[in-house]
């Protein structure tokens, strides 16, 4: 068992639902990264997902794009963010990493080699935002066998085939995509997350989380009526651009907390 399928695991037998960050590696600078990541275990988070910078992040809203930005003006690239995971592992080794990216970076550092520095980095899960779960059988295989759970993406508009080809490649958690549109695009559809969740779950045993749109809160205890997990990432980056960079620990922890006390509500 995987650590992510393990912590599911705690979760569904203390009734609890996780709470899933997300921050991009290197914002706002790299020297906070492992610090940014040991503050959002210390407020109650579950699992983490830690962004890849990349140049040309379509399913990214403005937020995010400008947290990629600011971390390849410092020079973060795939090498770099797993440093930075290893450094992260010196002090924790028990809260699952999920790395999210793009195909692109993986593929210059060759995937056999990109899996084996992850799994000894420690990352226990990647998604791949545009490896679709129809075409990566082979990349599938491969991650699970270095014991890296591959995450993927359903979306509203997910076809029932889609949905089967996910519930047949992922392990660890399914990620349910809340919007039509790219990270922080608008406000989620409280409804029709509530409706489409059942027809995902009758295909697949995996958690879902579902992530973009979530924002406060009231929000996340909402989705977590329906969801396994909840994830935010663009409210969070908000917090670390809204002031100082060295008070940045302060703010995404002070966000969190509420929202950790909400779901356990």
């Amino acid at each position: 068992m995987s650590r992510i399928e393990a912590r599911f695991a705690r979760l569904r037998e203390s009734g609890r639902k996780a709470l899933i960050p997300y921050i991009t590696a290197g914002d706002p600078q790299p020297s906070l990264t492992v610090p940014l990541m040991r503050a959002l275990v210390a407020a109650g988070p579950e699992i983490l997902e830690l962004g890849v910078p990349f140049p040309a992040p379509m399913a990214d809203g403005p937020v995010i794009q400008r947290s990629g930005e600011r971390a390849l003006k410092h020079g973060v690239g795939l090498s770099d963010v797993l440093r930075l995971v290893s450094e992260f592992r010196k002090h924790d080794g028990a809260t699952p990493l999920v790395l999210m990216g793009y195909a692109n970076p993986i593929e210059a550092m060759g995937t056999a080699q990109f899996l084996e520095k992850a799994k000894s980095a420690g990352i226990d899960g990647v998604i791949v935002v545009d490896y679709p779960p129809e075409e990566c059988d082979e990349f599938a295989l491969a991650a699970k066998r270095h014991g890296i759970d591959p995450v993927f993406l359903l979306a509203p508009t997910s076809t029932e085939k889609r949905i089967q080809d996910v519930a047949r490649c992922g392990s660890g958690y399914l990620y349910y995509v809340s919007l039509r549109g790219v990270t922080g695009a608008s406000h989620i559809d409280l409804a029709e997350i509530a409706s489409r969740i059942p027809k995902i779950r009758a295909a697949t045993n995996l958690p879902i989380g579902v992530g973009f749109g979530i924002r406060d809160a009231e929000s996340a205890r909402r989705v977590a009526q329906s969801a396994d997990a909840v994830v935010i990432g663009t409210r969070i980056i908000q917090e670390i651009e809204a002031g100082a960079a060295e008070q940045a620990v302060q703010r995404v922890q002070a966000f969190l907390r509420p929202i950790r006390k909400a779901l356990d509500a």
